[in-house]
């Protein structure tokens, strides 16, 4: 029952912050990842960013990992604190059954 009440909690967690993510944190994530790539190839190939594919690579894996990164922080973020408030209603629960407080 410990593991099943966590569980329960940490996946609903999860589950709302994939939701929160998709809705509040993917498009700004691209474009922070965006912008960073076009620094990183402006710093690497010169000031004037060009059409060229390398450019294009560096710019679209920021972007990528930008989306990632921040998905991972939504998630895990959210997972925890559903974690946690799963393991507080178990406490409760057994504090409730064994007549203390």
């Amino acid at each position: 029952m410990k593991t099943e009440t966590s569980k329960r909690g940490l996946y609903i967690g999860a589950t709302a912050g994939l939701v929160l993510f998709i809705f509040v944190g993917l498009l700004p994530s691209s474009f922070v990842g965006g912008v960073l790539g076009l620094k990183i190839a402006s710093y690497l190939l010169g000031s004037s960013v060009e059409t060229a594919l390398l450019s294009r690579a560096v710019v679209g894996l920021s972007m990528v990992t930008g989306i990632l990164a921040t998905g991972c922080a939504f998630v895990t973020g959210t997972s925890l604190i559903g974690w946690g408030i799963g393991r507080l209603t178990f406490i409760s629960k057994l504090r409730r059954l064994h007549g203390s407080v």
